[in-house]
């Protein structure tokens, strides 16, 4: 049934029973994601699931607020968890190269570096003080005082054997020399080559029998001097531990329970006493150089390798942590270890760990967005083998793909127990489903953010509370009753349905955003609904430069569309044109040409190739509709061309299929279509008109070309009957409506629209397999008869 929509039908407005305060600011802020019961109840359950794999990938279409939403949500599930551990690096005493992860409870690991920096002060100076101590060197001597009476008395032994054996032993830098002694004279080398052969024979002799016996006392003395060395170091050792036991006594009182934390003191205090020389000369004022600089380098300290290098400080946290990394490069989620260059070469050590964002997450959430995960070298898989593993490897990226094989640091991996959060679009979510093996088994949960809400009373006032929660943070006027209501409406709008409202609150927030911009302007202490409709009107008039420019080459003759009288074989389509951030409708005139031939209908957009896939489909359903109509006894006889005049970018979409086959059956029928009006829907093979996008925006479109030309009162647009809800039209076209300017049909079938375009009726079919006759579907079963006929006898 025809039906004239009323201009209630047109566009909802917001009842005042749905706005339930005076302005946002009576309102609580809101703290839960609206509109979005799916993904809510899928996001409960991937975190509250803990078997492996049951990470979350969040889909949606941007600016859905699914980034802004599930930080909020997270935020407020993290402070009922527990606090995760710190993580610390320390030195590995047995392999440099592999530094110890340290695990401590929530904020100790600050204490721990801190109170580790404070030791390693107060040992060295402890250490210093102790070995410069006059006791130190007094109980030093009394160490040594056996082993120097030992020597003394083997050295006095020797002495009598030699001074018996005619010999005098004299110490020198190269060892002890045996000096042969004659008559009480010394004899040097000079006097004693002078000396008869006999007599140095005989000397020779004596000396080698005591060179003997001076080799086992030698080795003696060796023997005396390593045990004093040794009493000595365990002297030292036992002076050193005295001095710095206390400090340790502190230490473990205070991490002694913490067994990784005991086990690294042990190894700190055993390193300390065997290095106590070198500590000890690091520690003295630096000498003046002998070498040139170039060749120098700083006196190490090994003191330095106590440092506890702390990379993850939950100290501050109440809760499991929540972090979105929105620049998710390997080296920003998984850390790295940093190099310094000194004198020409690139070094480092585990005080130049650094943590990357998965650290920082390790115990609560990870949220990613996936399109910048996948756009960066190395991210995606060193995060799938960090899932698989749980575990979180440092490793540098080049390194690992074979780039570099640079001799580095490979730190203990740190367990990993994290939820992870790919934030993305659908698109994303099915490519990697069906092309990445793994991605199904790491990811088991998908939340998908949908693109509208329904509009009822309870969503309304969400609604209400969501621009509260903006204004607050923000620190924007609030907006009042009028301004709430504007908003819901826009809402409606943006989701071309009046029973829904869009969930894309980016677009939202900028309408709230710019109308605050308007309202201190007029000095209002509210956002009305005024500022609202500025604020609209403002954002479509820094975007619609084309669609103004294509009015008025409409206005100026320049591309012909007529809005008066009627015509036969011609109708005003109705596409949508979307240049990026806006959508406009385009009228543009539709031409049918028909004469004898079997080629069927011919789509010249597509033999051009400018028409796209669905339109050609769309010709094709038109071709399947008039065979199913009117070739029931004989074949079609008709070659016929369908065109968009002066279209030039070309041409996709079904939505004018409808409009293709009223204009086909105007040529067919010789009856005229009426120019004042417009029209759009698709059609199926059976009649039946379908619904199609962008309502709103081309019956706005085919509005502002007939009010430049002067609206007659006949004018208006023809729209599938399955549309009316989408109708979210403008005040100033609802307005038209109301005074009698402008008319909206909405109707089922291809039989009812042409009825509204021809004013003829469209004829039922009859009990005879005819039609009534002077209707339009008479008329066209007649042309055609006439056309199949003229074809046979043109054959015979």
């Amino acid at each position: 049934m025809i039906e004239e929509l009323h201009y209630t039908k047109v566009r909802k407005t917001c009842p005042k029973e749905f706005i339930s305060c005076e302005s946002t600011n009576e309102l609580e802020p809101l703290i839960e994601i609206i509109g979005q019961d799916r993904a809510v109840k899928a996001l409960q359950f991937g975190l509250d699931i803990k078997e492996e794999g049951f990470n979350i990938y969040v889909a949606g279409m941007p600016g859905t607020g699914k980034k802004s939403a599930i930080i909020t949500y997270l935020d407020e599930r993290a402070k009922g968890m527990p606090v995760p551990p710190d993580w610390c690096y320390v030195y590995d005493f047995d392999d440099a190269e592999k530094p110890n992860a340290l695990k401590l409870p929530a904020g100790m690991g600050a204490q721990f570096s801190n109170d580790m920096d404070e030791f390693v002060e107060q040992m060295k100076k402890a250490i210093v003080s102790s070995f410069e101590s006059e006791d130190y060197a007094s109980r030093r001597e009394e160490t040594l005082k056996d082993f120097e009476d030992n020597k003394a008395e083997l050295m006095k032994e020797l002495n009598e054997k030699a001074n018996g054996a005619g010999f005098v032993l004299q110490p020198s830098q190269i060892g002890m020399v045996i000096v042969p002694v004659i008559n009480g004279q010394l004899i040097n080398e000079q006097q004693f080559n002078i000396l008869p052969q006999s007599v140095r024979d005989e000397i020779a002799g004596r000396r080698k029998s005591l060179q003997d016996e001076l080799r086992s006392a030698f080795r003696q003395f060796r023997d005396i001097d390593r045990d004093a060395e040794n009493a000595v170091k365990e002297f030292n050792k036992e002076v050193a531990s005295y001095s710095i036991d206390h400090l340790f006594a502190r230490l473990k009182e205070k991490y002694g329970e913490i067994d990784e934390c005991n086990q690294y003191l042990d190894k700190v205090k055993e390193d300390i006493l065997v290095n106590l020389r070198e500590i000890l000369v690091a520690q003295r004022p630096p000498e003046q150089p002998q070498l040139p600089f170039a060749l120098m380098g700083p006196t190490p300290d090994p003191t330095v390798r106590y440092k506890v290098n702390l990379i993850v400080d939950n100290s501050k946290l109440e809760g499991a942590p929540v972090v979105m990394e929105l620049n998710p490069t390997h080296l920003r989620l998984f850390g790295t270890t940093e190099k310094e260059a000194r004198f020409g070469a690139l070094i480092t050590n585990y005080t130049m760990i650094r943590s990357g964002s998965a650290h920082l997450a390790n115990g609560g959430f990870l949220v990613i967005p996936v399109e910048d995960l996948l756009r960066s070298p190395g991210a995606y898989e060193s995060l799938k083998r960090t899932i698989v593993n749980q575990k979180l490897e440092i490793e540098e990226l080049a390194e690992r793909l074979g780039y570099v094989t640079t001799r580095s640091l490979r730190p203990e991996p740190i367990p990993f127990d994290c939820k992870v959060i790919l934030v993305g679009d659908a698109r994303l979510y099915y490519a990697l489903f069906s092309m990445e093996p793994e991605f199904k088994k790491i990811f088991k949960v998908k939340a998908e953010f949908d693109t509208t809400m329904d509009r009822t009373e309870d969503n309304v006032q969400q609604y209400a509370q969501f621009m509260c929660t903006l204004c607050n943070k923000e620190k924007l006027k609030h907006l009042d009753s009028s301004g709430i209501a504007a908003i819901v409406e826009f809402s409606s709008r943006l989701a071309s349905d009046q029973e829904k409202l869009s969930t894309q609150f980016a677009e939202v927030s900028d309408i709230i955003r710019e109308a605050n911009f308007y309202a201190p302007q007029d000095g209002v202490s509210h956002v009305t609904e005024e500022h609202v409709r500025k604020a609209i009107e403002a954002k479509v008039y820094r975007s619609n430069l084309i669609e103004e420019k294509l009015g008025e080459m409409i206005e100026r003759g320049s591309i012909l569309v007529d809005t008066e009288g009627t015509k036969i074989g011609q109708v005003n389509g109705l596409a949508v044109l979307g240049m990026g951030d806006y959508m406009f409708g385009k009228p543009s005139r539709i031409t049918a040409s028909i004469g004898l031939g079997k080629k069927g209908i011919i789509d010249i957009e597509r033999e051009a190739q400018m028409g796209g896939p669905t339109h050609t489909k769309g010709v094709h359903i038109l071709s399947g509709f008039l065979t199913d109509r009117y070739a029931k006894n004989h074949p079609l006889a008709l070659t016929a061309r369908l065109v968009f005049e002066q279209s030039y970018s070309g041409v996709d979409g079904d939505s004018a299929s409808s409009t293709e086959t009223y204009v086909m059956l105007s040529a067919l029928s010789g009856v005229p279509i009426k120019q004042s009006l417009a029209v759009t829907g698709s059609v199926n093979q059976k009649g039946i008109v379908q619904a199609i996008g962008g309502v709103n925006q081309k019956i706005e479109g085919f509005y502002d070309l007939c009010k430049v030309n002067g609206l007659t009162g006949e004018n208006g647009v023809v729209i599938p009957e399955s549309n009316v809800k989408n109708l979210m039209l403008k005040e100033e076209v609802v307005d038209a409506i109301k005074g009698g300017q402008f008319h909206i049909y909405s109707v089922k079938t291809i039989d009812e629209g042409i009825e509204v375009l021809t004013g003829v009726p469209a004829g039922e079919l009859l009990d005879d397999g005819s039609y009534p006759e002077d209707s339009i579907n008479y008329l066209v079963q007649k042309k055609l008869d006439e056309m199949a006929e003229i074809t046979k006898e043109y054959k015979e």
